[in-house]
């Protein structure tokens, strides 16, 4: 299956706006998002585990262990503070 992702903030400036993703039918969101660290060193860096990350999945704040369905809309982005 194919999913659309989308980067923000400083994701964006590292990762680019969008993309795309190939995973196995049934992927979760923490899947989508291992597979991304596994690409490279760029990648790696900016989404890996242990930093603060969030996700949306089709414009609405998700958990990691949401099931992904193809033609989905993923996006990452830094936690959002307000003040």
């Amino acid at each position: 299956m194919t999913v659309r992702l989308r980067f923000f903030a400083s994701l964006r400036e590292q990762l680019g706006a969008e993309g795309s993703l190939q995973l196995p039918a049934g992927s979760t969101v923490a899947q989508a998002r291992d597979a991304l660290i596994a690409q490279g060193e760029r990648e790696a860096s900016a989404l890996a585990r242990g930093k603060a990350v969030r996700a949306a999945l089709n414009q609405a704040l998700c958990a990691e262990s949401a099931v992904l369905q193809d033609g989905d809309e993923l996006a990452f982005f830094p936690p959002v503070t307000g003040g």
